[in-house]
């Protein structure tokens, strides 16, 4: 153990912080790895909420909103109807709200945090006030976006991915956007430094790369990705600020008009080149999401298949591959734009070549459930259900990296049912098994596994009733951001499905409902189980209920579980590798 850990546990034994340094401005990973998943879970929660009142819109437009279109007021809901604006802001919002603070701090921010320096076998993260800073950075940008709403003329409403000159020209929520953006970038950037420093310098003796868990790699291409691609957008957002407040035009074209006169700006900008520095981040982006989703889709079927996972080594360089690739795509989001062929071929290419890699990482999944003894609880149905709805995602997304079936598809329901395929029944089903599966390791009680198979397949069955008609409606040909589609003909045949869809939208909310409640609930009233119910073979699983602070504050018994421990050098020597 290092001096560092061996100071740390010292100083626990003087004394025990107060609730204010243990449970709020806690420096200690586990907390901090709390405090940024219920944080990202009341987020998530948000988000949805919002996305549930626009599928009323879209499933019976025109119609006044059952009691929440009196409650919010008539600026939004004028005659109870939801207006035009409103809608637009839920779209910005829902878009905003699910990826940079729900989904990426409850992947990154909570699992990140809360089991990474365990399965290295570190005492904490290299930084731990570092640590803190991220999660309040992050609390404070996540207000500031809620805020937004509260602005004269409502919340942003340029879509999640705010293109300007309409982002430039629109009311004062816009701008929050932007600040807000400033602080949760800032955020990402902070812990993606503290966990690249944790993974390289803090691996317990033995620990080598290669012997890391790939829920640690995942975690530590996620860093990287962070680290890489956050700062052209938070760079654009402090230039998209300028534009607004300090009269600049680095994205305002000359000979603008607006609403019929021609704007008084300075010129000379360029649209595209908010476009190029959005996506440069937000293609990435799409893999912060994915790649530790992966991480612990890979924990939870070696676990349940009882068996080494298939292709270690593979899998770990197809996953340093794909992070790699990830930031040779972006433009494929913009084959609309007019590049040439030339550039849009190379996109073409390599948006065909990332896929090979995402291929081999489902490919090793099946490979390790095949043959194996497999135990089905929660955990592993949430698991299983990621690998064909993962696979659903990404094959539907080929025709979008072609430039001749893409201007076809571009900007309809074909795209969101592709997106939310990877992001919903595919994250964050992976995110929910995660949650099943380590919650003995953080209450040393299990989650009722009759309410989460309620959970399971009640979610497994709307997520697809809400997707799945996405990519008819889409190939008819209707566009993704309308407000009454049923006012346009080439919509009418499938304008039923609108129905369908937020009939499953409305359903899954209520089967999250035993969610919340088991999550809760269980806390002081579920099974009581052992260090490690699940006989795992990571190190987390070898430390005590809950870990102490410091982790392994007791090397002695630290052993004991599927792990050898050479001596006191504490080195670690994996037994299934």
């Amino acid at each position: 153990m290092s001096s560092h850990d061996a100071h740390h546990h010292s100083g626990h034994s003087h004394h025990e912080p107060g609730f204010v340094r243990k449970y709020i401005f806690s420096t200690d990973h586990k907390m901090i790895g709390i405090q940024y998943g219920l944080t990202s879970l009341c987020f998530l929660l948000f988000g949805f909420s919002l996305v549930m009142m626009m599928r009323w819109q879209l499933a019976y437009p025109g119609q006044p909103l059952p009691f929440l279109g009196k409650l919010i007021g008539e600026t939004a809901f004028p005659g109870g109807v939801m207006a035009p604006e409103f809608y637009n802001q839920l779209g910005a919002m829902h878009g905003t709200i699910m990826v940079f603070l729900g989904i990426v701090p409850l992947a990154v921010g909570a699992f990140g945090n809360y089991l990474l320096p365990l399965q290295i076998g570190a005492g904490d993260m290299a930084f731990p006030k570092l640590n803190m800073m991220s999660y309040w950075v992050f609390f404070v940008g996540g207000v500031t976006m809620l805020c937004s709403f509260l602005m004269p003329g409502g919340a942003a409403q340029s879509g999640w991915t705010s293109y300007p000159p309409l982002s430039d020209i629109a009311p004062t929520g816009q701008t929050v956007w932007l600040l807000a953006m400033v602080f949760l970038i800032t955020s990402s950037l902070l812990g993606s430094v503290n966990f690249i420093v944790t993974c390289i310098q803090l691996r317990v003796k033995g620990m080598s790369f290669f012997r890391m868990p790939v829920f640690t790699w995942c975690q530590l291409v996620t860093a990287f990705l962070l680290l890489l691609a956050f700062p052209p957008l938070e760079a654009a957002s402090v230039l998209q600020l300028m534009d607004r407040l300090a009269g600049t035009s680095f994205f305002m074209p000359t000979g603008l008009v607006i609403s019929g006169e021609q704007a008084h700006v300075a010129g000379g900008g360029n649209p595209l080149l908010w476009q190029h520095l959005f996506w440069f981040l937000a293609h990435p982006e799409v893999y912060v999401l994915i790649l530790p989703a992966v991480g612990i889709i890979a924990e939870v079927l070696t676990t349940n298949t009882r068996k080494p996972l298939y292709g270690y080594n593979t899998l770990v360089y197809s996953i340093i591959f794909l992070g790699f690739m990830s930031f040779v795509v972006w433009a494929h989001h913009m084959f609309m734009t007019g590049m040439g062929t030339t550039l849009s071929s190379f996109f073409q290419a390599t948006t065909m070549i990332i896929s090979i890699p995402s291929v081999i990482i489902v490919t090793t999944f099946l490979l390790t459930l095949w043959g194996a003894s497999i135990r089905f609880n929660v955990p592993m149905l949430f698991a299983t259900a990621f690998l064909p709805m993962f696979a659903i995602g990404g094959l539907t997304g080929l025709p979008l990296g072609l430039t001749a079936s893409d201007i076809y598809l571009h900007d309809t329901y074909y795209v969101i049912g592709h997106f939310h395929y990877v992001v919903a029944p595919g994250t964050i089903f992976a995110l929910f098994a995660g949650i099943y599966h380590w919650y003995p390791k953080l209450s040393g009680r299990q989650m009722s596994e009759f309410w989460g198979k309620v959970h399971f397949w009640g979610s497994f069955v709307c997520m697809n009733g809400i997707f799945m008609p996405m990519f008819f409606v889409g190939m008819a040909g209707v566009s993704r951001r309308l407000y009454d589609m049923s006012l346009y003909a080439h919509a009418k045949s499938v304008f039923r499905l609108n129905e369908v869809m937020s009939i499953s939208a409305w359903s899954l909310a209520l089967f999250q409902i035993p969610f919340i409640l088991n999550l809760f609930i269980s806390w002081k009233k579920g099974k009581k189980v052992s260090d490690n119910p699940w006989d795992c073979t990571t190190l987390e699983w070898a430390t005590p209920t809950p870990p102490p602070h410091g982790n392994f504050a007791h090397p002695v018994e630290a052993h004991r579980g599927p792990y050898d421990y050479a001596g006191d050098t504490q080195e670690f020597v994996p037994q299934n590798l």
